[in-house]
Formats: C-alpha cells, sequence, structure tokens
C-alpha cells in the first residue's frame, strides 16, 4: 500500500492546486538550540491542511457520483474541506458533525459550502456521527468521503511533504507529525522517507489520545476507552485500517504531549509568528520544545495544521501555557492564620517571583491555606520546593489540581467578623501585591482573596478583610479612600451561613 500511496501523492499534485495553492514553510525566529521550520497550514483557505484529502478524493468522482452528492463525518476541519470542494465541484455534501462542534466551525462550514451543503448533528463524538453518516451513505448511495482512511484523502495530504521537499530548505533531519486517525503522519512520512531516506519521523499524540501507539501496541486498531477532547483536531478513538500499517512502516517513534505542553507551543507561536493555531495545531511544536535537547544542531521541521479555534478557549489556553513550559506553579501552603502571615510569606519564600494568582477563603480560626500561582525563570522554579523546605514554609504543589483549575475557593462566611469586602484595582507588576499587602498590615486580616493574571496594565482581585470591631472596620475603609490605591466596596455578603465563592 506505501508504493500505491506514492504513486497517489504524485497523481495529487495535479489536482489539489485546482482548489488552493501551496502553503509557506516558515522559519521560527527563536532559539531553541536547532534550527526549527513551521509549515504554514493554517495559511489555507479553511485555516487548516484538510481540504488537500477532501479535494483530491471528490475530484475523482464521476459525473453520476457528483450529481448524488456525498456524505461525511468530521468534528470540524475535514468538514470545511468537503464544503469547499463541494461548492468548487457543483457538488452536494451532507456532513455529519456531533452535536459539540464548535460553533465558529459550523458556522465555517456553511461559509465555504453555501447551498452545497447541509449540516447535520448527530452524537457527542466524531465516532457517533461517522457512524449516522456511513448508515446513510450505504442507504441512499452517497460517496462516503472519510476523513482520513482513505488512500486518496491520504494521498491530498502528502502534497503538503511535496511542498516542504521542494521549499528548498532541506534537507531535514527531524519532522514532528501530529496524528489523529494518522492520514497526515502516514502520508507525510512516506513521502519525506523517499526524498530524505534518513530522516527521523516522530508521530506525536495528545495525552489520552494515542489511539495509534495503542495500536502498534496491539498489532492492530484498537479502540481506546477515553478520548481528551482539548486537541479536538486528532482526538480519533482508534486509528485507522489504511492509516495503520503505513504508520507502522514508516513513523520510527511516537510520543505524546500534554495540553499543558500544547498551550505553551501556542504562546511560543503567537510570540513570534503572531498566529493562534488550534490546539491540535501546535502539537508537533510542543514535542519538538519538549525535545529539545536531543535536536541540537538539527533542522527541525514541525506541521501548524490548523487555526480553527473557538475564541473562548483562549482563555483556558493562556491559564495553562506557563505550566506548559515550567514557568508557572500552583502551591498550597499552610500557614498561621494570623495578621502579617501572608505578607511573611511572600518577603521570606517568594520575593523573587511574580505572583500571578491568589486563591483564598477562611475555613479555619487558627490556620489557613492559601493558594499562589507564581512565574518564574524555570530553573528558578525547579528549585523554589528545595528553597521554601530549607525555610520550614509548609506548602503542596498543587499545579494539578482540578480544584485549583476550576477557582473552588472554600469560605466559611460565619467565621468572618466585621467584613468588608472590595475590588481592588493595582498596577499589574512584580510586587505589587506585596506592596499593597504591606500598606494595609496590621490593621487587617484578610478573610478572601481572589486574583489572577489577565494580561493587562492593571490587575484585579476580589478582596475581604475582617475586623475586631466596627470601628475599626470604617477606619480601614476610611484610609484605603484617602490613599492612592483604587477599589470599590462589593456587596455585602451574608455571615449568617457557611457558604462557597467560586471565582
Amino acid at each position: 500500500m506505501k508504493d500505491q500511496l506514492i504513486s497517489e501523492i504524485l497523481l495529487a499534485r495535479q489536482r489539489v492546486y485546482a482548489l488552493a495553492q501551496a502553503t509557506p514553510l516558515q522559519a521560527l525566529e527563536i532559539d531553541l538550540g536547532f534550527e526549527c521550520f513551521i509549515k504554514r497550514e493554517d495559511l489555507s483557505p479553511i485555516n487548516a491542511y484538510k481540504w488537500r484529502g477532501a479535494f483530491n478524493r471528490m475530484s475523482l468522482l464521476d459525473e453520476t457520483e457528483l450529481k448524488r452528492g456525498v456524505v461525511t463525518a468530521s468534528a470540524g476541519n475535514h468538514a470545511q474541506g468537503v464544503a469547499l470542494s463541494a461548492k468548487k465541484l457543483g457538488t452536494h455534501a451532507r456532513i455529519y458533525m456531533p452535536l459539540t462542534t464548535l460553533k465558529m466551525k459550523q458556522q465555517a462550514v456553511k461559509r465555504h459550502g453555501g447551498d452545497q451543503v447541509d449540516v447535520c448533528l448527530v452524537g457527542d463524538s466524531y465516532d457517533e456521527a461517522s457512524k449516522e453518516a456511513k448508515r446513510i451513505s450505504a442507504e441512499e448511495g452517497l460517496t462516503y468521503i472519510h476523513a482520513y482512511d482513505d488512500l486518496h484523502v491520504m494521498a491530498g495530504q502528502g502534497t503538503i511533504a511535496d511542498e516542504i521537499a521542494m521549499s528548498g530548505k532541506g534537507p531535514f533531519d527531524v519532522v514532528f507529525i501530529q496524528i489523529g486517525g494518522g492520514g497526515l503522519a502516514a502520508s507525510v512520512a512516506t513521502w519525506l522517507k523517499k526524498i530524505y531516506p534518513s530522516i527521523r519521523i516522530i508521530g506525536v499524540e495528545g495525552e489520552h489520545q494515542a489511539s495509534m501507539a495503542a495500536a502498534v501496541d496491539a498489532g492492530k486498531p484498537v479502540a481506546i476507552d477515553y478520548v481528551d477532547v482539548f486537541c479536538d483536531g486528532t482526538a480519533v478513538k482508534q486509528a485507522g485500517d489504511h492509516t495503520y500499517p503505513i504508520c507502522c512502516d514508516v513513523v520510527d517513534e511516537y510520543m505524546t504531549v500534554t495540553n499543558d505542553e500544547v498551550s505553551a507551543a501556542i504562546e511560543v507561536l503567537w510570540n513570534t509568528i503572531r498566529t493562534i493555531p488550534e490546539p491540535s495545531g501546535a502539537m508537533g511544536l510542543a514535542a519538538a520544545i519538549k525535545m529539545k535537547d536531543d535536536l541540537k544542531g538539527k533542522k527541525v521541521v514541525t506541521i501548524l495544521c490548523g487555526a480553527n479555534m473557538d475564541f473562548h478557549q483562549l482563555g483556558n489556553i493562556s491559564n495553562a501555557s506557563g505550566v506548559g513550559s515550567a514557568t508557572k506553579r500552583y502551591f498550597r501552603f499552610n500557614i498561621k492564620e494570623e495578621p502579617g502571615e501572608l505578607l511573611r510569606l511572600l518577603e521570606n519564600g517568594l520575593g523573587e517571583f511574580n505572583i500571578v494568582d491568589f486563591q483564598y477563603g477562611k475555613t479555619h480560626g487558627t490556620e489557613s491555606w492559601p493558594i499562589l500561582g507564581v512565574e518564574g525563570g524555570s530553573e528558578a522554579l525547579k528549585q523554589l520546593p528545595t528553597q521554601l523546605k530549607g525555610s520550614s514554609i509548609h506548602f503542596e504543589d498543587v499545579t494539578s489540581s482540578s480544584d485549583v483549575a476550576f477557582r473552588v475557593i472554600p469560605f466559611r462566611s460565619q467565621m468572618i467578623m466585621n467584613p468588608y469586602f472590595f475590588e481592588l484595582e493595582f498596577p499589574e507588576r512584580k510586587g505589587a501585591l506585596h506592596d499593597f499587602l504591606k500598606s494595609v498590615s496590621g490593621s487587617a486580616n484578610i478573610c478572601y482573596f481572589n486574583y489572577q493574571y489577565t494580561g493587562e496594565r492593571v490587575g484585579r482581585a476580589l478582596i475581604g478583610f475582617e475586623f475586631q470591631s466596627d470601628e475599626e472596620r470604617q477606619s480601614f475603609i476610611e484610609g484605603m479612600s484617602s490613599g492612592h490605591w483604587q477599589f470599590r466596596a462589593f456587596q455585602e455578603l451574608d455571615t449568617d451561613s457557611s457558604k462557597r465563592i467560586t471565582g
């Protein structure tokens, strides 16, 4: 099948460019210790590579098949490729997508296909949508255009490798190729191995998405139990029957990347070439960065395979990027529930770091457990636990804890005396939080703090203080009003019942 695939890639070169042009291979201007090139599939007509395989396959339809129409299933990018191809070829496409498909991807399909497409939402996963699409294909005699497990679809994707080879920037030592069902990896690896026999092919799968590695281990395609959908473009439960044997032959090794590592790679792409890929689009670069110590002096290629991401996902990616690049960690500290204790923690243990997250609510009369997100150099952060232990500071690393990620902040309001809650605005710079706490030290005790870095010039936090008497509370408010801190009062809380406040 590999030899047939090579022949079909040659033929695909004569078809795909009737729809769109080649995409650039761009050098990444960043010091990683190796030369890194990015294949910019995000610059294609659908902002992803899937148009190549869809159009190549559909270009082979005869007049009767074109008149009857086609059917497919996709979580997004393949659907857009089929829609664009249907409009170009004058056929009709019925496209089945999961009910969970992002609105922007549904809208993109309709935009590219116009009246030539119908979008049908079925099931909660690609597999459920695919099952229904195949049923309709058999029942109504419509040609099924597979997203990856089809020789001609694979051949279309293989033109990416041909463009890499024709770029004049080779030869290349290593290429990282993301794997979902395996169509991209099988075709690109096959062609690059033909051009550069000694090239090292590394297949990249998301953590909890490694269906191809599972197939290799099992000796056949098998369904994995759970599929994480953060990198939704590669969220496939089972490797393809056609892609699996080819990948076995041409992919030298497999590795996984975490969602945090992918988020860190997205940040690198934004900081260097000012593009924001969808998570699956950054998986190759995430893997290369993860392996950078083994790539010194090498010439490396990664594929930015798509940039169709929902805007609302950006917040999660921003929060996770520091963890993925080892420049951000979260710690839960155990300190006394006394005025000034938090300030002493900042001064004695965390002075050299930026505080980018603060989660705390009073739950105990004598002990407190504030959670602080700290940001700094990777080496400094690596040494921080040792330094904290040396200072006899009690802590727990909670970087991967779900309650931290979801900002679940326990708070027992019945324990609070004479509270005052307010929203504080302060300059977003290193040491600003310390300066504020020092300015109010001795006048109040913190009972609640909810702050998260947002990238703005100013930071905003919801803070609660408690006081021994109402007179002290009023004195504090007057002092704040006459100071240089910008704040506004928050609504009074019912102190008669226990509750949780979540950010």
